[in-house]
């Protein structure tokens, strides 16, 4: 009679029952071998470690859909103000000593709504329509947070004023400036960002037709300078 082991891989031990004294037979791929406990325990071992193994991988999912979720919570505001450190300060055209001598400027309002202050009159010439301009700009909500600035670019914008590459209200605040002059423009909401613009790191929302305020420098015209030469 031929021995049963060689129906098995080397070092299988048979499983026997204290009570029936019967060995457990199991169907094995194509064939019909004797499968010992010991080898059901690590079986059922290596299942409870892939499910662990599983666990694992959800956890660290999780934590980084955590993460992301934080991060968009802080996109209205900067890292600095959800650690609790003042905010970072940021270039201005108009200073705190200017911010007090603007309250004494009468303000100017025109058939649009729109209205502004000159902080400096300039002493060249104004832009005619459809000319390049080369200005600097620092847009705030009506509260003065920051959402967007040419200062911090490190160069002035350069565009053409009045041809409608910008926000209605700011080509109209340009055109009755002066070359070296510095306002304060506050757009309306009509005049502004009819789509409004969505929030970022250290960048406050600015909601469809709502009203910003530009402070702006007008530098230099390129157009204009090469046709008075």
């Amino acid at each position: 009679m031929a021995s049963a082991s060689l129906l098995l891989p080397l070092g299988c031990i048979f499983g026997i029952s204290k009570s029936t004294n019967r060995q457990r037979v199991y169907k094995i791929n194509n064939g019909i071998g004797v499968q010992s406990l010991a080898s059901e325990r690590r079986l059922q071992t290596s299942n409870t470690t892939d499910r662990l193994d599983e666990h694992v991988v959800m956890n660290r999912r999780n934590l980084i859909n955590l993460g992301f979720g934080l991060l968009s919570l802080l996109s209205g505001s900067s890292f600095s103000e959800a650690a609790g450190l003042p905010p970072e300060e940021k270039p201005k055209l108009c200073d705190d000593a200017c911010e007090k001598e603007l309250e004494n400027v009468p303000i100017v309002t025109t058939q649009s709504g729109l209205q502004f202050k000159d902080i400096k009159v300039g002493a060249g010439p104004s832009p005619p329509v459809g000319f390049q301009v080369a200005a600097n700009y620092v847009a705030m909500v009506p509260s003065g947070q920051i959402f967007d600035s040419s200062l911090e670019k490190g160069l002035p914008y350069i565009f053409r004023v009045g041809s409608g590459q910008v926000i209605k209200g700011l080509d109209e605040g340009i055109l009755s400036m002066k070359t070296g002059g510095k306002r304060r423009i506050y757009i309306p909401g009509p005049l502004a960002f009819p789509k409004g613009l969505t929030s970022a790191p250290g960048r406050p929302r600015v909601a469809p037709n709502s009203p910003v305020i530009f402070d702006v420098s007008l530098e230099y015209i390129p157009g204009l300078e090469d046709v008075e030469e």
